[in-house]
């Protein structure tokens, strides 16, 4: 029951989903009738769907006993929803990111120093 709020009230869960109307009309006319939706996780907290697993971990972590998460980013987005969800459950978290990751993606870097991760 505590995932299922933290996800309702920190991630932002359910996402919403909406019909997309010029798209379906295009398919339409094009001999295809389909219906398209768009799921909009990008709205999540942390602007993926990463959170979702991200606090899962935390929280398990934080019922462990633990004090302290590591977690290993690409470009940044699970990084970022490890910070996001270890500040969440009051636990310090160290990212591992590339160093061109890191160059690439500095506003990923920000995101997850800001959320006190190192």
């Amino acid at each position: 029951m505590e995932l299922q709020v933290l996800l309702r009230d920190y991630a932002g869960r359910e996402s919403p989903l909406y019909y997309a109307e010029k798209l379906s009309n295009y398919y339409k006319e094009v001999g295809a009738g389909v219906e398209i939706y768009l799921k909009r996780e990008d709205l999540i907290h942390t602007g993926s769907h990463k959170i979702n697993n991200a606090i899962g971990q935390a929280l398990a972590a934080k019922k462990l006993g633990y004090e302290h998460a590591v977690a290993a980013t690409g470009a940044g987005q699970h990084g970022v929803a490890a910070a996001a969800a270890c500040a969440r459950m009051g636990l310090s978290c160290t990212v591992f990111m590339g160093t061109r990751d890191m160059e690439r993606q500095p506003h990923n870097l920000l995101q997850m120093r800001t959320l006190g991760a190192e």
